[in-house]
């Protein structure tokens, strides 16, 4: 499977503010919101990616390895979880930290196209090999 990296990018762009309103407004419905949109992209396709396609109808120049950013988006997932169980239960540091956590690696994909979880990704396919050997079969 491709994707489109101008849609991964819109996409956290979307993310990075919608973090960012987490963190001024402590909102944990909105961090949960989130995560929804995590998940979904982990399964299926993220909204933000489809809203960008409703928008935006000139095909790519190139595209790229969808797991990566699926894997991103895991990760993303992971944070935002950990942010609501910290908002939801009044650890106010677990709940800041992840947050921001999660908007740093947005911004930086949105802001220069860095994908940290991406990079994650291709880290631990180069350190298991074994892991190659799953995904290639």
């Amino acid at each position: 499977m491709r994707a489109d990296p101008r849609a991964l990018r819109f996409g956290a762009a979307i993310t990075t503010l919608v973090l960012a309103l987490v963190l001024v407004t402590g909102s944990a419905w909105l961090l949960a919101v989130q995560a929804m949109v995590f998940a979904l992209a982990v399964v299926s396709r993220s909204p933000y990616t489809m809203l960008f396609k409703a928008l935006v109808r000139s095909a790519p120049k190139e595209t790229e390895d969808a797991r990566p950013p699926k894997f991103a988006q895991a990760v993303g997932l992971v944070f935002a979880i950990a942010g609501l169980v910290g908002y939801l239960t009044g650890i106010t540091p677990l709940a800041l930290a992840a947050t921001a956590a999660a908007l740093l690696a947005a911004f930086l994909n949105a802001a220069f196209g860095f994908c940290l979880g991406c990079e994650m990704y291709l880290l631990i396919r180069r350190l298991l090999p074994a892991a190659n050997m799953e995904v290639s079969k």
